[in-house]
């Protein structure tokens, strides 16, 4: 197996004294004939090299010759070494780190003296400090140095950095390990309270199960050493001043964490269970208050927030993220929280960090860290520029089980944790019955994120007391492991037992602890009142939601406009820029002088550049995104000589807050849900995230579903974000023509968010101002946005300067260039993005007259403007019928969301028919002539006055 030169050495460096010259005379042996030496020799040199300190001539001929020490001595020495090497790679494969189950009592031949020729007396023989060179003083030989070595790496803690390779990071582990300085040592005081705690759990888990018989809770028990391993976290940040610890966590254990470390109030708790067999609950006066959106949520996915007080000042706050039950995709979230909390985003340019100001800490399960997607997505974030949050730290609540399956079923690796190898972050595997090496664990954890700035994995391995929920019956899937759990007393008892025998408690101080717990829980559910009337309150959506957004202007003096075209221009001295590129650029400076028009990438430049100047930060990410994956937006430019890169958005003198654009990783669900995360701690930010194509973003559906649509009616959790999604059809494609504009519409409600196709860069100017001018309020809300492709350089899209000047956002638009003659007009056609520019393209081409169509594009989707659309219909006395228009498939596309709100707004003799594609399960055929056949033809049936099409009778 090839070594790395850091092994090597620490290898060679083992060698002392006489062995040193045998091993010596026997190299130059093998550089002459490698067969001459004895086998065991020839593969020790053809893995480890040359010695090290061969090329050192000092001292050397003082090394005593080969005479002097035996062929067999160095056998044994160089055996003794490799079993040294692999206790300290190997020694976690006999561990006691599983309280119960198949794996308790683990041995492995690979770090047994036996597996390398030895035996005890041949290591007695051996002085401990050729074996290893920091030896205690009580380490006396090579038997003491493998019983003392196999404490270290073989207790109920055990370690894994063999995958590390930052010398640094190394020796630091090293180092801490095997002075024994790993585990903490505890005063007698301390290991009481440690108790107290887990009976503080145990007690609550308890009562919840006597109380709320049958109901889920998803109860930590089997893992409660992981409430003082947090209260460890909250702990060490306090004293270091961190601003936030960002939490991110599963079901499992999350009400025991709710109430002991985010300090939920037990009554708050309790009236979420709704009943008990006596009553219905309600929270007694005072108990304080949190508040969820009017939907809610079941009572473990909820979070919290809590702030640590130090004196009069708030140290830390702690926020527990709310989760759905698509478990790690809390995740990314969590790490976007961070972030946002750590960038200053004051200044022009991109944001300064500081590191100190969050820290995330995520809760895993065993099954779904190695099973789901997005934990690697959210991995490979920690080391990018634009994600990093300066390290996370990881702890995997191993209940040895997901749901009902094994993990020979649920993983192809040893360790659920194994995933993390690959990104050279540091493991501790921990029995969740130590709770003192628990809490060594997190201190190691959380000094090593503070010194390296990077991820720290935990392993807790314990056991589910129950089955997945307290309604399951666990002993049908895994009989053998849940007749071990149930004689197997509770990690508070073990614990007790152990202070009972070293004389730090008495022998009733655990009963009556229990008892303390037990009594004040009830005195708490005993005063809480009962809902007479037995209803539950219904809420609504914020009156605010229901506000229209046409309040908002948005519209720009033309100077600052020019002067802010001007400054895009401006390149830092030196600055070599790629002159195809600067060309086109430069063109741009022309766009908002008289006569000039602006084009998309134009005026998506002055929208960010006008937003800067008000002092909004923008924070704007996705595949490609610096560029634009269809070349237009160039707002990072590349020297070509240097490579170094420059944002023309960072040298706008006017600028009064940060622009922070970056190129992604190939991610769509891992980015997505970090950039919510960003959007919902730093809601003065407008944040984007751009698919490379609109089609990709079905990758992230889960925090589409679960978070961006739905957080603020079940959580409250209110977000502002943009999703620019490009879409439309050119014969891309079934994957690179629908941004699946239908499902958007489908999960539209409660003006959850906004839906709209633009076909103007000064609509798109419009419409991101007035996202950017809801930051922060009641009225904020997420948008989805369909964005062109094949548009970006239609000079159709194109917007004069009055266009970005005067006026506001217009959800319904007339078609450009149409004369109209309202009495006349007998079809009304309506129809949403590309399409549209398509049909003003064949009107503008053929010399016929449309005396008698009205052309609309329908630019904001959802909400519907439905009181727009009325007015225009009221100047048509004389219509026949309502067509709408499109490009995606019958069962696709807007279609399906409109038809209702057409035909709600159709008189007596009108009529509503549809134009597109038939209903089909691809969104789009694969052989670009026969796209641009079927296109052709639905543009002439729209504009056609021959009646064709589906009627108005539903199928």
């Amino acid at each position: 197996m090839a070594q790395t030169e850091e092994s090597n050495q620490r290898f060679w460096a083992e060698f002392h004294g006489p062995n040193m010259g045998y091993v010596e005379e026997q190299y130059d042996l093998y550089k002459t004939d490698p067969d001459a030496v004895d086998h065991s020799i020839k593969e020790m040199f053809d893995q480890y090299g040359k010695p090290n300190w061969i090329s050192n001539d000092a001292g050397a001929t003082d090394l005593p010759t080969g005479s002097q020490a035996s062929m067999h001595d160095v056998k044994k020495l160089t055996s003794a070494m490799k079993l040294v090497e692999a206790i300290r790679r190997f020694g976690h494969l006999e561990a006691d780190i599983y309280p119960v189950g198949l794996h308790k009592n683990r041995n492995s031949n690979l770090v047994q003296p036996d597996t390398y020729g030895l035996s005890e007396d041949d290591l007695k023989q051996m002085p401990a400090s050729w074996l290893w060179e920091k030896a205690p003083n009580h380490v006396e030989n090579g038997l003491d140095v493998l019983r003392e070595l196999k404490k270290y790496y073989s207790g109920t803690i055990t370690f894994e950095y063999d995958h590390i390779n930052n010398e640094a990071e190394r020796a630091w582990l090293l180092d801490l390990i095997e002075t024994g300085k790993a585990r903490l040592d505890l005063s007698d005081e301390d290991k009481k309270q440690l108790l107290g705690r887990l009976v503080d759990v145990e007690g609550f888990e308890g009562f919840l199960q006597k109380t709320f018989v049958g109901q889920k809770r998803f109860s930590i028990e089997g893992l409660e050493a992981m409430v003082p391993m947090l209260d460890q976290i909250v702990k060490y940040a306090t004293e270091d001043k961190v601003e936030n610890i960002m939490m991110g966590m599963a079901h499992r254990g999350r009400l025991s964490v709710l109430a002991h470390v985010l300090g939920k109030p037990f009554d708050k708790i309790f009236s979420e269970f709704h009943h008990s067999p006596d009553k219905e609950l309600v929270p007694s006066e005072g108990s304080m208050g949190i508040n969820y959106g009017w939907t809610g949520d079941v009572k473990y996915h909820f979070g919290a927030k809590k702030e640590v007080k130090k004196g009069e000042e708030t140290a830390t706050r702690i926020t527990l993220a709310h989760n759905p039950s698509h478990l790690e995709f809390v995740n990314p979230v969590v790490e976007g929280f961070a972030r946002a909390a750590q960038d200053d985003r004051t200044k022009a340019g991109y944001p300064e960090r500081d590191l100190n100001k969050a820290i995330p800490v995520l809760i895993h399960g065993d099954a779904a860290f190695i099973g789901e997607g997005v934990v690697a997505e959210t991995l490979n974030l920690s080391g990018l520029p634009g994600y990093a949050t300066g390290g996370s730290l990881h702890i995997i609540a191993n209940n040895l089980v997901g749901y009902t399956t094994n993990q020979d079923d649920g993983r192809s690796t040893r360790y659920a944790s194994d995933l993390a190898k690959g990104f050279e972050i540091p493991i501790i595997h921990v029995n969740a019955d130590d709770p003192i090496a628990c809490v060594s664990a997190i201190k190691i954890a959380y000094e090593y994120r503070k010194k390296f700035n990077k991820d720290f994995l935990i392993d807790l391995v314990g056991y589910r007391r129950y089955g997945h929920n307290e309604m399951d019956e666990p002993r049908t899937t895994q009989p053998g492991l849940y007749q071990d759990i149930d004689q197997h007393p509770t990690a508070a008892n073990v614990f007790a037992e152990v202070l009972k025998e070293k004389g730090v408690i008495k022998e009733k101080t655990f009963t009556s602890m229990l008892e303390n717990v037990e009594a004040h829980l009830k005195e708490i559910y005993d005063g809480m009142k009962e809902n007479k009337t037995g209803k539950a309150e219904v809420k609504c959506m914020p009156k605010a939601l229901e506000n229209t957004l046409e309040t908002f202007e948005t519209a720009v003096e033309l100077e600052v406009l020019q002067s802010l075209n001007k400054g895009l221009l401006k390149r830092p001295e030196g600055f070599n820029g790629f002159k195809k590129l600067e060309k086109i650029l430069d063109r741009r400076g022309k766009a908002m002088e008289e006569g000039g028009k602006a084009d998309w990438g134009t005026g998506e430049a002055l929208t960010y550049a006008s937003i800067l100047r008000d002092g909004i930060p923008i924070r704007l990410t996705g595949q490609d995104s610096e560029r634009g994956t269809f070349a237009h937006r160039h707002v990072v430019l590349h020297d070509v000589e240097t490579d170094e890169k420059y944002s023309p958005m960072h040298g706008i003198e006017v600028a009064n807050a940060s622009f922070d654009i970056r190129n992604s990783p190939l991610s769509e669900a891992g980015v997505l849900g970090f950039e919510y995360g960003y959007s919902v701690q730093s809601p003065n930010t407008l944040v984007i995230w751009e698919a490379q194509f609109g089609d990709f973003a079905n990758a992230a559906q889960v925090i589409f579903d679960q978070f961006i649509s739905a957080a603020r009616a079940k959580w409250g959790e209110k977000s502002n974000m943009v999703m620019l999604l490009p879409h439309g059809y050119e014969g891309q494609g079934p994957e690179h023509s629908s941004a699946r504009l239908e499902r958007f519409l489908q999960m539209a409600g409660e003006n959850n968010w906004i839906v709209a196709n633009v076909t103007s860069s000064a609509q798109f100017f419009h419409l991101l101002r007035r996202q950017a001018a809801m930051r922060g309020r009641e009225e904020a809300r997420p948008l989805i946005l369909m964005t062109p492709k094949s548009l970006l350089r239609n000079q159709r899209v194109s917007s004069e300067p009055k266009e970005f000047t005067d006026g506001k956002f217009e959800p319904l638009r007339q078609q450009p260039n149409l004369t109209l003659s309202k009495k006349k007009v007998k079809r009304l056609l309506i129809g949403s993005g590309k399409i549209m520019v398509d049909i003003e393209e064949a009107m503008d081409n053929t010399e016929e007259s449309f005396d008698w169509l009205n052309v609309l594009r329908l630019e904001q989707i959802y909400p519907f403007p439905k009181e727009e659309l009325e007015k225009k219909l009221a100047e048509l006395p004389n219509l026949e019928e309502i067509v709408w228009v499109q490009e995606e498939p019958m069962n696709m596309g807007a279609w399906d969301y409109v038809d209702d709100y057409l035909r709600d707004l159709l008189k007596k003799g009108q009529e509503l028919r549809y134009i597109g594609r038939p209903h089909r399960a691809a969104p789009a055929v694969g052989v670009p002539n026969v796209h641009k056949a079927e296109q052709k033809q639905l543009v002439q049936k729209a504009i056609n006055p021959s009646k064709g099409g589906d009627s108005n009778e539903r199928n």
